[in-house]
């Protein structure tokens, strides 16, 4: 974490210790009497600036990691320890095993949330007479049924594609981008592979494949987050 080393912490405490006390009197106000008072008393030169853009950065570096309550004077008295150096509440040596530890537990619960996220959606979903639902668990939905000989894992299908999260974030789609895609049936998620199969060409489903069948604790890159449940509205182009 390296927000909480010396040299940043030290920059870090500027900013909470030159806005602790406008902080206080913001909040009382509405959102157009802050932004003049930040306006009026904090931007006042380049440190101003600086200085808040930090304490900006910091904040949002912090919910991103999904830190989204503190202890706001435990953290700023944290702060003022290191920038004066006096003697600190947490021994310094234990800094690391505190934040490693908070860090485990958090990274834990959010992965429990996602899941049961999914699967509530899932055993909702499931209740909708147009949904079908596969002993694996994937559920599709027929949007065009097509015709012709269904691929098997052997096979090498064209498609065109939607992915997004059940939030109705879309991570990637092949119509964006105006270009089909080719791939052997045996070499994607088992959610793919598996609802494909039930496919003939000029067939369009959407798929909702839960995290199992998809990237599980692992995810994918940044867009996908571990334990997701995914959909996909898919057309299968053609097999070869």
């Amino acid at each position: 974490m390296g927000i909480y080393t010396r040299s940043l912490g030290l920059l870090i405490a500027i900013v909470l210790f030159t806005t602790v006390d406008a902080t206080a009197q913001r909040r009382k106000k509405n959102k157009k009497a802050k932004k003049q008072e930040i306006e009026t008393k904090l931007i006042t030169t380049q440190l101003d600036s600086v200085s808040y853009a930090l304490g900006m950065a910091v904040a949002e570096n912090l919910k991103s990691s999904g830190v989204d309550t503190l202890n706001n004077k435990a953290f700023q008295e944290g702060l003022i320890a290191i920038l004066n150096e006096d003697s600190t509440l947490v021994p310094e040596d234990s800094v690391q095993t505190i934040l490693n530890t908070y860090f485990t537990d958090l990274a834990s619960k959010r992965l429990e949330k996602t899941l049961e996220e999914g699967r509530a959606f899932l055993a909702k979903n499931k209740l909708r007479p147009e949904v079908d639902t596969t002993a694996s668990g994937l559920q599709y939905e027929i949007i065009t049924p097509g015709e012709g000989e269904k691929p098997t894992e052997a096979n090498q299908v064209t498609v065109h594609y939607e992915g997004k999260l059940i939030d109705g974030t879309i991570f990637d789609s092949s119509y964006e981008r105006g270009q089909e895609i080719q791939f052997g049936l045996g070499q994607v998620i088992p959610g793919w592979t598996e609802g494909l199969q039930l496919m003939s060409p000029g067939a369009k489903y959407i798929l909702y494949i839960p995290s199992h069948l998809a990237y599980g604790t692992k995810g994918a890159g940044e867009d996908i987050p571990p334990n997701s449940t995914l959909i996909f509205t898919v057309e299968l182009i053609s097999v070869d």
